[in-house]
């Protein structure tokens, strides 16, 4: 009997909780929708799912081959985004494997430290940056963007919690058989936080390619706008056409599925792993 009401249980949060992703993904299905139709089709009542006219060779064109050279910020942002994301990862589990598993005076100390920069807003810095970047001559510069992304305190944090985790006694056996620090970090401890790199990455890879406030601030020239600023050009141009700006968003967003997609197995086997501890 109690297996029973187990199971029915399941039942009903599995139908709940399908409904629910069913109704969050009602947007993107109508944006999906819309970037194949015609303009006179986009508003049409009741809704039309599926197109019975398919304009997407027309909306592809206005997309990649118009006036706006949606390409370029597509490259901006990809190397923008990829720049960040990699070194941010290297970083921060540098530096969260330095904080976990060395031993030197102050460690601590300087962890909470660093932790403690976390409740600083980061419009609260834009000015000092700002400057900054001026004194540097990094201004209007992919390079400024970069620098400002790649270090990253939650994430430190969050890789150093996970390798709180891993046991010692791994590393020890590394150092019986003479292994050294940085051997240790790049044979034991990076292959052992792959589910907790690959969330990282996918999230750092997310914010950076969503990233909208530091690109207007610290670039000038239009042609090292990122893909937020030129989908703001995109609905300058193209205002009254919502198929175009439909098909523009949905090419905006398909380097974020494929980064997830790749990385989706290392996450999941992460949550697993996790459940297991727990």
């Amino acid at each position: 009997m109690l297996a029973l009401r187990k199971n029915a249980s399941r039942i009903i949060i599995t139908a709940v909780m399908g409904a629910l992703s069913i109704f969050f993904l009602i947007p993107f299905i109508w944006m999906i929708s819309s970037a194949f139709k015609f303009e006179n089709d986009v508003m049409r009542f009741p809704i039309q799912w599926i197109p019975e006219s398919i304009n997407v060779v027309y909306n592809f064109k206005a997309v990649w081959m118009g006036n706006v050279p949606f390409y370029l910020f597509y490259f901006n942002s990809i190397k923008v985004a990829l720049s960040v994301t990699l070194i941010t990862l290297v970083f921060s589990s540098m530096a969260a494997y330095a904080f976990t598993k060395l031993q030197f005076k102050g460690r601590d100390l300087v962890f909470l430290l660093l932790i403690s920069y976390m409740i600083i807003p980061a419009q609260a810095t834009l000015i000092p940056r700002f400057m900054m970047i001026r004194w540097m001559g990094l201004y209007d510069t992919h390079a400024a963007l970069i620098l400002m992304d790649m270090f990253s305190i939650y994430f430190t944090f969050l890789l150093r919690q996970f390798m709180m985790g891993v046991s010692n006694d791994f590393i020890e056996a590394a150092k019986i058989d003479g292994a050294g620090y940085f051997r240790i970090f790049w044979s034991i401890m990076l292959p052992l936080c792959r589910p907790v790199l690959a969330t990282v990455a996918i999230i750092k890879f997310i914010w950076t390619w969503n990233d909208y406030q530091n690109p207007l601030i610290f670039l000038l020239d239009k042609k090292l706008y990122t893909i937020q600023l030129g989908m703001a050009l995109f609905r300058d141009d193209y205002t009254n056409n919502y198929a175009i700006m439909m098909m523009a968003s949905l090419s905006a967003i398909i380097p974020l599925l494929i980064v997830f997609v790749i990385l989706q197995k290392q996450v999941i086997n992460g949550i697993a792993l996790g459940g297991v501890k727990g």
